[in-house]
């Protein structure tokens, strides 16, 4: 058995000529270039699939070539995983799979009867070859399709995997080759993809999940399995973003961001000096251009498009509804233009490799357990004070509470598999609640300015945004009664408790 270590980056197909050039490739000690052909199988339930088990016959030149690979571990683009290979020979053998579980369960005669073909690849592949004592690292471009069911896919996709070097030196060629080129990690191997194809799953905005953590474990180690949780979510949503018209890609790459950065500061004490330093302006950025692009979003669908439909005789609305369509295709081009640039992939690199470098240990850090039982009463006491101070009449106050309701639902989202889960989904299901309604709230009362800006000078659109105002007066009454209501119960926040650590 072998151990794969591997971070495979998407390549725009735009920059491959741009990626060719690249100088760095000058340096490689060796290079050479193969036609791959290969043929992904399970059975038709996807019984291996579900197992964590992928199974391969590669064609180099007229040899062909069977490889086993377990699920192993992968995060935000970096993989490792056991693999077997053995040559072909007409039928499947899995003899040299050492691990006994997984060669039984795939020995099984009723098993192998029932194996067929899932999918192809067919790519070109070039591979270099970096000295990187004491090892060396392979760099390799395959560009080619991803074939099922009659669909296909364009492969386009740089790997560096390890052979015998550290794993720092993947990531200082990373970060010279994504100088030029636009390279993000990808989550998805072509297997997958091409597992996508086979049942024909269509793509979908996707949420962010639990992160798995014990009460016993270091809190830097639990910080970087969250962090790069954030990271596959913005992943996960960045091809939706680039190529689709629904605006929750967009929508979901930005709770990402604003996920990751509530962990940065909620873990701050724990993190290394000046770890934050390189994500925070890039991560900003990003996050400012992405709400920019939200917050029209929200004004055309939740504000105007409802008054729009209410009177849909009034002419002064469709002008003023039309303008806001405008800025909203401005931002969102200019979020895509974001999304597709260097820089991007550049931050998303950065943070891989902080966290993926170990950290100074530190002979006084405590276990997770501790360390959030302090954070979150730290977190709930502030947002208890902001509730007293909160005026129904003043959405700055508001909007400020929004904000700490917010941290507190993260911090607790994130340390929920430390908490039981009635108790856990309870206090949840209240601060959403409540953000949701403060959401709504802040929605209104910053549309005002917004619909202004977008109306000018016109007096007719003027006009409009007053009819707008008038409109959504009741609701925005509402919303303040409920509020007021559910202050109250926020003044009494109990948090669920922690469970205890082993010992």
């Amino acid at each position: 058995m072998t151990e794969e270590v591997e971070l495979k980056l998407a390549l725009a197909e735009d920059h491959q000529a741009r990626f060719l050039r690249h100088p760095l490739l000058k340096q490689a000690t060796l290079r050479h270039v193969d036609a791959l052909d290969n043929i992904y199988y399970d059975t038709p339930d996807l019984d291996l699939r579900r197992r964590g088990i992928a199974l391969r016959l590669r064609r180099k030149e007229r040899d062909w070539l069977q490889t086993v690979k377990l699920a192993g571990s992968s995060a935000g683009g970096l993989s490792s995983r056991p693999e077997w290979e053995t040559p072909y020979t007409g039928h499947f053998d899995f003899s040299s799979v050492d691990q006994s579980a997984v060669r039984d369960w795939l020995q099984r005669p009723k098993l192998l009867a029932r194996i067929v073909p899932i999918c192809e690849t067919r790519f070109r592949r070039i591979t270099w070859k970096f000295s990187a004592a004491p090892g060396a690292v392979l760099l390799t471009l395959d560009r080619g399709w991803i074939i099922a069911n009659g669909r296909r896919e364009a492969i386009s996709e740089v790997e560096l995997e390890l052979d015998g070097a550290p794993v720092h030196a993947i990531f200082g060629l990373a970060a010279q080759l994504a100088q030029r080129v636009m390279l993000t990690p990808s989550v998805l191997s072509k297997a997958e993809r091409g597992y996508r194809l086979h049942t024909g799953t269509p793509s979908l905005p996707f949420k962010a999940g639990t992160v798995a953590l014990s009460a016993a474990m270091p809190p830097f180690d639990a910080f970087r399995q969250i962090a790069l949780t954030c990271l596959e979510h913005l992943q996960q949503n960045h091809s939706g973003a680039l190529s689709s018209d629904d605006p929750e890609y967009i929508h979901q790459m930005r709770v990402a961001a604003r996920r990751l950065r509530a962990a940065l500061r909620l873990f701050a004490p724990m993190l290394p000096a000046n770890f934050a330093e390189p994500l925070r302006a890039p991560l900003s950025a990003l996050m400012q251009q992405l709400g920019r692009a939200r917050d029209l979003d929200v004004l055309l669908a939740e504000i105007t498009d409802p008054v729009l439909a209410a009177l849909p005789n009034e002419p002064r609305l469709p002008a003023l509804a039309g303008d806001i369509t405008n800025r909203r295709y401005a931002a969102r081009a200019s979020a895509i233009a974001m999304l597709a640039a260097p820089d991007y992939g550049r931050m998303l690199l950065t943070a891989l490799e902080a966290l993926h470098a170990r950290p100074v240990a530190n002979p006084e850090t405590i276990l997770l357990q501790s360390f959030a039982s302090e954070r979150l009463k730290r977190l709930r006491n502030k947002v208890r004070r902001l509730a007293v101070a909160a005026c129904i009449d003043d959405p700055a106050s508001l909007h400020t509470l929004r904000i700490g309701v917010k941290r507190l639902r993260y911090a607790l989202e994130f340390f929920s598999p430390l908490t039981p889960e009635r108790a856990s989904h309870r206090v949840l299901k209240q601060l959403a609640a409540l953000q949701d309604t403060l959401g709504q709230l802040n929605d209104l009362s910053s549309a005002g300015a917004m619909l202004m800006e977008c109306a000018g000078d016109d007096p007719r659109l003027r006009e409009a945004v007053t009819l707008i105002g008038g409109w959504h007066g009741p609701h925005y009454a509402s919303l303040q009664a409920r509020i007021s209501h559910e202050l109250v119960g926020l003044a009494q926040l109990r948090l669920p408790r922690l469970h205890r650590s082993p010992g």
